[in-house]
C-alpha cells in the first residue's frame, strides 16, 4: 500500500486535504492524524471492517476497545444509550479536550469498535484538525494512538512514518502533539465515575464537576486481569525496544545507584540510557542522557516522555534507567505511562 502523506496547518486548515481524508474514512480507509494529546489512527467507528483495519494496521489485540471521537456534542445521543448528569458536567468544564468518557454503547456501534464490550469510549478532541477531519468523515472516528501496538505512542508525524507507512491510507501531519500523553479516560457506567486512566485532565480536576472520583487499582499496580474496559489496561504500552528500569528513592540514592549499574553495562560493552531532568541530568555517566525537563515543569515532562522513548529505539539503546515522579497531579499520568514501559520493572533504594 502507498501511504499518502500530507502536511495541513491547525492555524490554516487545507480544506481539500480533510475533504480527500473524509472521503478515505468514508470509503472504509484508514488515516492517522494529529490530536491535542497524541497522534491517532483513524477508520470509521461504525464501519466493524474499518476497525477490524485498525487492530491490523497496529497489531493490537482485538480485545482492547478504540476510542470513538466525535466533533460535536449533538453526535454522542446516536452511539450511547443514555448520558448521565455526570457527562454534560464534565463535557461542560473539558470537551473538546483531552477526556474521554466511557458509556453504554448503542446498537449502532460494532463490537468489533468497542473490543468485544457493552460499553464505548468517546472523546472530543480539540486540535482543529481533527475535528475537520471528523466532521468530514462523518462524524464518528474510531481512533487509537497511531503506532504499532506495545510501542511509545507518537507525538510527531515522523514517528507515525515510521511504524504506519505502507500499512495505512494517509498520513496527516500536523505538527507536535500539544500535551503529548494521551487523554484521561473516566467511566461513567456505574454509579460513579471511576479514574481508569489518568491523563492532563487529572482526578482533582474530575471532581471539580463530579463531586467523587474512584480510581482503578489497575492504574499503578499493574494490568486488569479481564477484558480491560479502556485501552492501555491490559497489555504492555508505551515500550521502547531496549529494557527499562525505574528506580525510586532519595535523589542521591538514585542517582548512585543507576550510575553504579551504568558501570556495570559499560563492563559488558552495553548501551545505556537515562531519563533524567535539567537538575540530574549532568550527574549520570550514561551512553545517552535525556532530559524531560524542570522536574516542576509537569507539563514539559508529559510531553517529551514518548519521543525520548522513541529516540533510544533510534540509538539502539539497550539498557536504560528513568527517574521516577510523584503520582499526583498530572505526575499520576506520567509515572502511569512509564511504568507501563517499563513492564513495570521498578527498583528501591
Amino acid at each position: 500500500m502507498k501511504t499518502k502523506i500530507v502536511r495541513i496547518e491547525e492555524e490554516n486548515i487545507d480544506r481539500q486535504a480533510i475533504r480527500e481524508a473524509g472521503e478515505i474514512l468514508k470509503a472504509g480507509g484508514l488515516v492517522a492524524f494529529p490530536t491535542e494529546t497524541v497522534y491517532g489512527l483513524g477508520g470509521d467507528a461504525l464501519n466493524g471492517a474499518s476497525s477490524g483495519k485498525i487492530y491490523r494496521a497496529k497489531g493490537r489485540p482485538s480485545d482492547n476497545p478504540l476510542i470513538i471521537h466525535i466533533a460535536g456534542m449533538d453526535y454522542l445521543p446516536h452511539i450511547v444509550k443514555k448520558i448521565p448528569e455526570a457527562a454534560y458536567k464534565l463535557a461542560g468544564l473539558y470537551w473538546p479536550g483531552p477526556l474521554t468518557m466511557i458509556f453504554e454503547k448503542a446498537d449502532c456501534v460494532p463490537l468489533e469498535t468497542t473490543g468485544g464490550l457493552g460499553t464505548v469510549a468517546v472523546r472530543m478532541p480539540s486540535n482543529a484538525i481533527a475535528r475537520a477531519l471528523i466532521e468530514a468523515a462523518g462524524g464518528y472516528v474510531a481512533a487509537p494512538s497511531a503506532n504499532l501496538s506495545g510501542r511509545p505512542s507518537p507525538t510527531l508525524a515522523r514517528h507515525v512514518i515510521e511504524d504506519m507507512d505502507g500499512r495505512i491510507d494517509m498520513i496527516i501531519d500536523g505538527g507536535e502533539a500539544d500535551i503529548g500523553l494521551e487523554s484521561t479516560i473516566v467511566d461513567l457506567t456505574g454509579n460513579g465515575a471511576v479514574l481508569l486512566r489518568p491523563g492532563f485532565i487529572t482526578r482533582e480536576m474530575l471532581e471539580e464537576a463530579v463531586k467523587e472520583v474512584a480510581v482503578d487499582q489497575t492504574i499503578l499496580e499493574g494490568e486488569a486481569a479481564g477484558a480491560p474496559k479502556a485501552p492501555g489496561m491490559k497489555y504492555r504500552h508505551y515500550a521502547p525496544r531496549g529494557n527499562l528500569v525505574i528506580v525510586e528513592g532519595a535523589q542521591d540514592k538514585v542517582i548512585g545507584g543507576i550510575n553504579s549499574r551504568l558501570k556495570d553495562h559499560r563492563q559488558a560493552g552495553e548501551k545505556t540510557g537515562v531519563i533524567a531532568t535539567d537538575e540530574t541530568a549532568a550527574l549520570y555517566r550514561a551512553d545517552s542522557v535525556k532530559s524531560l525537563g524542570l522536574r516542576r515543569d509537569e507539563m514539559a515532562i508529559a510531553k517529551h516522555l514518548f519521543r525520548i522513548l522513541r529516540e533510544f529505539d533510534e540509538e539502539e539503546v539497550q539498557f536504560m534507567y528513568a527517574e521516577s515522579f510523584e503520582a499526583t497531579g498530572m505526575g499520576q499520568a506520567i509515572m502511569n505511562r512509564l511504568l507501563k514501559a517499563a513492564g513495570h520493572q521498578v527498583v528501591q533504594l
